[in-house]
């Protein structure tokens, strides 16, 4: 049963013709009471804390995926900093496998936010590695200098966001 206040707010929208009725529509649709889940920590069971961060590595929210930024480098799982061609593979490796554990994939990627170290010696070498990701219908893409990172030896770093069916 509408509660009092939204069937007068619909009647409301339904005084402005077609347009106002499909904005009732979309307006209960993505209500507060109504959307779920808000916010879904991937990766973790519900109420675990991720150990030792202070950040999450990927978070949905309905349909959609927010990947944190993935450092080019981290000496415990990849010794050699490598250049880069080599940085990017690895991050979008990475991000393959994010994405597939939340039920998505490349294919889904909407948007990538890449950060260099170096743009005028890194940003050719990246560009033409993360072509192999995205050969068709790449994402929209950010790239912008970045200085330096935390991790010596790191030229990159790329979070992104995706849809998840």
């Amino acid at each position: 049963m509408k509660s009092s206040s939204q069937s007068k707010t619909r009647r409301s929208l339904l005084r402005l013709g077609m347009g106002g009725a499909a904005a009732a529509g979309v307006a209960q649709a993505q209500s507060r009471e109504t959307w779920e889940p808000k916010k879904q920590i991937i990766g973790l069971k519900p109420g675990e804390v991720r150990k030792g961060g202070l950040l999450s590595g990927a978070v949905r929210s309905g349909h959609l995926l927010f990947l944190s930024g993935t450092g080019g480098w981290y000496p415990d799982r990849r010794k050699e900093p490598g250049d880069a061609k080599v940085q990017i593979r690895s991050v979008l490796d990475a991000m393959k496998a994010k994405l597939e554990a939340a039920g998505s994939s490349l294919d889904n990627v909407l948007q990538v936010t890449i950060c260099l170290a170096d743009m005028k010696n890194n940003y050719e070498p990246m560009n033409e590695a993360y072509k192999e990701y995205f050969p068709a219908n790449p994402p929209a893409r950010s790239c912008f200098p970045g200085g330096t990172f935390r991790r010596e030896g790191s030229l990159l770093q790329v979070d992104a966001v995706a849809y998840v069916d």
